[in-house]
């Protein structure tokens, strides 16, 4: 049949994650790698009563197509939920998507032709590196501090480039887990504020702080050039695949044709379900059981990691979120480590997967919500001890 592939599909790679998971099947594996919630912290019996309540109350119009746009109610308490927090969105101004992946791709198609730049952090997730890939975008990454991106950096790009998306995730960076400080979304704001660059403002973990205090969006301090992801995935279950994008009108009709021409419209079953659940439950109850389940298991990782690691490797301490970030001596493989690590029944994520055109960097990804107490001291002890070995 010779080549019948798109030039877009191949040039870009299947995910590393998710092969990496394949390797983490074997349950005598300590895995740091997933991106995954606490499964023990998902409302089953809530989630239960509220499918059946949905089923009983609604019946088989639950099962039939609806709205492209999401269901109605559920957009307006995910935009009373926004003005509990001070910022103001209109329930016409949300897309319920697939979850977070596909308003990447939604983004994608309505935003991007070949070559268009973009700004993305470095490290950077994976997954919109990846999406934006297939729209073949030209990357230019902007290393992260402990405070956020280089903004003397940014102002240079953007001084000399013409940049039309700037991709950030400034509440728990995945796969950083550092936080944007006020200062650095107002030296970015402030840097923005009259090119024509558009913010892509993801936000899956920012109701998962247990350190310090809430931040700005930069939705609130440059709403008309911000665009704005969330998720259930985080706070309830990550199954349902449900998101939403937040967007002016202009960039919402758009948005709007992208989703019809995809898949239609998100699962409206799903959509019921989880509008039923958080109308019949506290959900802040629910989140602040999350942050302090996190929040000791976070303590406990860099703890362990004190304890157990070399002294030359360096670590982030995050504020919340899901993840920590460690950074290996210089001429230290994290590949290599990586298949020593699976020899010693102990997975997480080397760092290249994160970055653009670098390859072999002395960096790795450590989950910590998804992996009890004793078993991150267990998992943790075992990759100091290949640390140990391999600097030696």
């Amino acid at each position: 049949m010779g080549n019948i592939f798109s030039d877009r599909i191949s040039d870009v790679p299947r995910s590393f994650i998710r092969e990496i998971l394949k390797l983490t099947a074997d349950e005598s594996i300590i895995s740091f790698a997933g991106g995954l919630p606490n499964r023990d912290l998902f409302p089953l019996d809530e989630i239960k009563k509220a499918a059946n309540k949905v089923l009983d109350t609604a019946g088989r119009d639950v099962l039939q197509y609806s709205t492209s746009e999401g269901y109605w109610k559920l957009r307006k308490w995910i935009a009373e939920r926004y003005e509990s927090k001070g910022i103001i969105v209109a329930p016409e101004n949300i897309l319920i998507t697939s979850g977070s992946q596909q308003g990447f791709d939604l983004l994608g198609k309505t935003l991007l032709n070949e070559g268009d730049k973009i700004i993305i952090e470095e490290p950077a997730y994976l997954g919109a590196i990846q999406t934006f890939s297939i729209y073949r975008s030209k990357f230019f990454p902007i290393p992260l501090t402990m405070n956020g991106i280089d903004t003397d950096i940014l102002k240079k790009i953007t001084t000399e480039e013409n940049i039309k998306l700037f991709y950030c995730v400034p509440n728990f960076q995945n796969p950083g887990g550092i936080s944007y400080s006020i200062n650095n979304r107002n030296i970015i704001a402030s840097l923005l504020k009259n090119k024509d660059t558009l913010i892509i403002e993801d936000n899956p973990y920012g109701e998962l702080r247990f350190l310090g205090e809430e931040k700005p969006s930069f939705y609130q301090l440059i709403p008309e050039n911000t665009v704005l992801l969330g998720s259930f995935s985080k706070i309830v279950a990550p199954s349902f695949r449900i998101g939403w994008i937040v967007a002016k009108p202009e960039i919402m009709e758009k948005l709007i044709i992208a989703k019809q021409a995809s898949d239609l419209h998100t699962n409206y079953f799903g959509q019921r379900i989880i509008f039923q659940y958080l109308n019949d439950n506290n959900i802040d109850e629910h989140i602040s059981k999350i942050r302090q389940a996190y929040g000791k298991q976070r303590d406990v990782m860099i703890d362990a990691i004190r304890e157990n690691f070399p002294e030359e490797v360096q670590y982030t301490q995050p504020e919340g979120g899901m993840f920590l970030w460690v950074t290996l001596p210089e001429g230290l493989s994290a590949m290599e480590v990586f298949q020593q690590a699976i020899e010693k029944k102990v997975a997480f994520v080397p760092g290249d997967p994160f970055y653009v055109n670098k390859k072999d960097v002395p960096t790795m990804r450590l989950n910590f919500s998804s992996v009890d107490e004793d078993t991150i001291r267990i998992g943790i002890k075992r990759l100091g001890e290949v640390l140990k070995s391999m600097l030696s």
